[in-house]
């Protein structure tokens, strides 16, 4: 900014005043808290539980550690703490390290200042700059995040090797007065995890067996998977010790605070198409995740990422939207039928246990996707309910229902069902004007009473209902996925 001071003497005179970035951040945060209003917009469901621990962390000044399972917000926190940083501040033009004019901590920065004094330029740091991210593999090295000595640079400027001024620093210093995160910690290697000890705690570092002392200003933190630490590796102890707060994520603890993450981040956007999106196919896709996350099936220490459900949904509004195309509609519904042609999307997210294994995955998200659409309709039907619609079915009635049929082609053959659009009247789910919806929520009524036995689903051909022992009737079915009325 041009109004900003671009000297050193300009700057102390401007009244400058150092502060460390634990300290400005604390600053920040303490007036962000009463001014009130949210602290990490985008951040959904942690408000009791995540985002207070941060906060105490960032009041005590101390690095902290995000722990928890994929798909729990754990980088895009980390990227969210610039916020609390302050909007720009100044640094020495130049350095490598990003040196406070008024104590550089690199001999480069002490020479700049006894060369030019109160003329030693001064440039403007903007917050973003402050962040510095790296994603921890094995191969990553203490010259990567510490630094090493450069023959080359040592040649060039006439230094001995042992010189300050021959070290090529790595991320770490040039993330001075800044924020140093570190991903997936556990998967760094152990030598690695011990340069980062001084660091931490004095500041001291040893680059080739030459000591600098390098006090660095700088707030660390870091994310891990628990699963880690047995899989690939682990925190050793040293490191975990000097790591002041090991913060835990987690997932969505209902449904609604999942359909809110879900209806944020997924992209569902049609050129302009109007995109409704009923509150049960919603639900049933969030449900999904539940289920899989408790499922014995499926690998708990894995976990299923909240990615899953995002997924799910945008590829369940593509296939409505392919559908809309086909058919002509201007309107784009999602139903249960498009649940099921977004397999791939719940595959591909899941890590499976021996027995999962055995039954294969696709067989497993389609029982998630029956249990999930269950559980929705236990809350707005009762089975005895619909013995008309069960009737129909049990003495061979078939309906045939295309996932590419329009919306008023399917209401057509449902409407066929006897008691099935009453059924719908009664809880206020038949909505003569809006077709697409009435069709996913009689999608949702075959579905629950297909999961409770009472009828059968087919994706080929249709097969005969299930019907209870007293009943005598011939079985029928329903089938979504073929030609209306094939």
């Amino acid at each position: 900014m041009a109004d900003r001071p671009t000297t050193l003497g300009a700057l102390r005179a401007a009244g400058y005043r150092t502060r460390s970035v634990k300290t400005e951040m604390r600053d920040n945060l303490i007036a962000r808290l009463r001014a009130g209003g949210t602290l990490f917009p985008g951040i959904v469901g942690y408000e009791d539980t995540v985002v207070p621990a941060l906060c105490n962390a960032v009041l005590a000044r101390q690095n902290f550690i995000l722990l928890g399972l994929r798909g729990q917000a754990k980088s895009r926190i980390l990227r969210q703490l610039t916020s609390l940083l302050d909007e720009q501040i100044p640094v020495l033009a130049g350095t490598e390290t990003n040196d406070d004019p008024l104590r550089p901590i690199s001999r480069a920065g002490r020479l700049l200042i006894e060369e030019a004094g109160d003329d030693a330029p001064v440039t403007w740091l903007d917050r973003d700059a402050r962040y510095v991210e790296k994603l921890a593999t094995p191969d990553v090295t203490v010259a990567d995040l510490i630094g090493d000595m450069d023959p080359i640079r040592a040649a060039r400027g006439g230094h001995l090797l042992s010189d300050e001024l021959s070290i090529n620093f790595g991320l770490l210093p040039r993330a001075n007065r800044g924020i140093f995160a570190l991903n997936e910690l556990p998967d760094l290697s152990g030598k690695v995890q011990v340069g980062l000890f001084n660091v931490l705690q004095e500041g001291d570092v040893q680059i080739k067996g030459y000591p600098v002392r390098l006090p660095l200003d700088v707030l660390l933190v870091f994310s891990a998977n628990p699963e880690d630490y047995t899989a690939r590796g682990k925190i050793i102890t040293p490191l975990k010790d000097r790591i002041g707060a090991e913060i835990l994520t987690h997932y969505p603890k209902s449904p609604e605070e999942a359909m809110s993450i879900t209806a944020q981040e997924a992209e569902i956007g049609r050129d302009g198409a109007p995109i409704h999106v009923p509150p049960f196919v919603a639900e049933l896709v969030e449900r999904i995740a539940f289920l899989a996350r408790d499922d014995k099936r499926i690998d708990r220490r894995s976990g299923v990422s909240q990615r899953m459900p995002i997924s799910v949904m945008e590829t369940a509004v593509s296939n409505a939207e392919r559908r809309a195309l086909l058919a002509g509609e201007e309107r784009v519904v999602p139903r249960v039928a498009d649940v099921y042609a977004a397999l791939p999307s719940i595959t591909g997210k899941m890590e499976l246990e021996y027995e999962g294994e055995m039954q294969g995955s696709e067989a497993i998200a389609r029982d998630l996707i029956a249990t999930a659409a269950r559980e929705i309709f236990d809350q707005v039907w009762e089975v005895d309910s619909l013995d008309t619609v069960i009737e129909h079915f049990d003495r061979g009635g078939i309906l045939q229902v295309s996932d590419g049929a329009s919306a008023d082609a399917a209401l057509g053959g449902l409407g066929s069902v006897p008691g099935l659009v009453e059924a719908l009247e009664e809880v206020g789910m038949y909505q003569r004007e809006d077709p697409g919806t009435t069709v996913a929520a009689a999608e949702l009524l075959l579905e629950g009473l297909a999961a409770h036995r009472r009828i059968s689903r087919a994706e080929q051909g249709y097969a005969r209902a299930k019907p209870e022992p007293k009943s005598k009737g011939k079985g029928g079915g329903f089938q979504f996925g073929q030609d209306l009325f094939a």
